[in-house]
């Protein structure tokens, strides 16, 4: 059969929409805010559509370049050691909200966390693709395939940020387990992870808040559960059809960071059920292709960028949902494609890029 010659449309759609949902938004969200700070409703969203037409260019350009040409080693192991200098830079600079997760230079900034994420998608595509026969020696394939992850996420953790950390031990799940390793050596390794989770979720002081937060937001209203009661406010106010754009009142100084990690809150608010329900229903499409095109795809490494790619987008909306709606402690991930954020946005559509890339080589 012959090869297809164009992307896959449902994908591709799937995307573009998400983006412009997410840049109205962004507006709706930050205008009241951006206007307090600034002086101007629209700074925002001047910044999120300047990265999401860059994105946007890289998301095209990628569509065209065989996705196999990522194969060489000289690009990989520079991405790599490029990815990390970054990570230990941000620690030489000035913190940001107490943290030290951005690289600034002029009005915009880079999070190079963001970067840690396809960086290993292509690492462990291109190291696994041809061992996936001896997978299970640990020695050979399984250190050395999970060595750049976990020198990544302790520098990740001491930004600090848990969040990213497990969403990018999510990402190195999702791609060992499609190469085949087997499930003995989860269980090794989420029981090696209990202790430092502990520590890290219970012997800090503003986690160990997160979760008893999540536990009972109503035992602090005004205090450590604010932040999520304000956020499942804004999503029963909604109701089925919502109170309108731009008509929120938890954007107003209520719900922190409303135009990033929970945005989808206002869009529960402002669009309702239906609002909400159609934005989830995006993003299960983009998983259903995105699995898709990995169980079609022969190439061994296309499908574990093509798993990589996949689950990086997903587990972060889900992640995102679920702290919106009370399921999970908070975190700081933001909603692909949809949350403000520079570095987020123009990665996610470059990765989606090479999905769609991915999606044209399969007979």
């Amino acid at each position: 059969m012959a090869k297809r010659v164009s992307v896959d449309r449902w994908l591709f759609t799937v995307v573009l929409l998400l983006v412009f949902i997410g840049l109205v938004m962004v507006f709706s969200a930050s205008a009241v805010m951006a206007k307090e700070r600034f002086g101007s409703a629209s700074t925002f969203l001047f910044k999120q559509t300047a990265w999401a037409v860059a994105g946007l260019i890289a998301m095209l350009l990628a569509m065209r370049v065989d996705y196999r040409r990522y194969k060489s080693p000289a690009l990989v192991f520079c991405t790599l050691g490029f990815t990390t200098l970054l990570l230990i830079g941000v620690f030489f600079l000035d913190r940001s909200h107490n943290t030290h997760r951005w690289i600034r230079f002029g009005g915009f900034s880079l999070q190079p966390s963001e970067l840690a994420k396809p960086a290993l998608i292509l690492f462990l595509a291109f190291f696994l693709h041809n061992r996936l026969k001896s997978i299970d020696d640990w020695r050979n394939t399984l250190l050395p395939a999970v060595a750049p992850t976990l020198v990544f996420l302790a520098l990740i953790v001491l930004q600090p940020d848990l969040g990213t950390a497990i969403a990018c031990a999510g990402i190195t799940a999702s791609v060992m387990f499609v190469a085949g390793m087997r499930a003995r050596y989860f269980g090794y390794a989420f029981v090696a992870s209990l202790l430092p989770l502990y520590f890290l979720l219970f012997h800090v002081s503003w986690r160990r808040d997160r979760m008893l937060a999540f536990l009972n937001p109503f035992a602090d209203p005004q205090g450590r559960g604010f932040h999520m009661i304000q956020s499942l406010i804004a999503v029963s106010t909604g109701g089925l059809t919502g109170v309108g754009l731009m008509e929120g009142k938890q954007k107003l100084f209520y719900l922190p960071e409303p135009h990033t990690d929970f945005i989808f809150a206002v869009i529960s608010e402002e669009l309702g059920l239906i609002g909400a329900v159609v934005v989830v229903t995006m993003f299960a499409i983009f998983l259903v292709r995105g699995v898709r095109i990995a169980l079609k795809i022969e190439d061994p490494f296309g499908r574990l960028m093509a798993t990589g790619i996949t689950c990086m987008v997903c587990l972060q909306a889900f992640i995102n949902v679920s702290v919106v709606l009370g399921l999970m402690p908070t975190k700081g991930i933001p909603l692909p494609f949809v949350s403000y954020g520079g570095s987020s946005i123009f990665v996610m559509l470059l990765c989606a890029g090479v999905l769609l890339n991915i999606s044209k080589q399969i007979e």
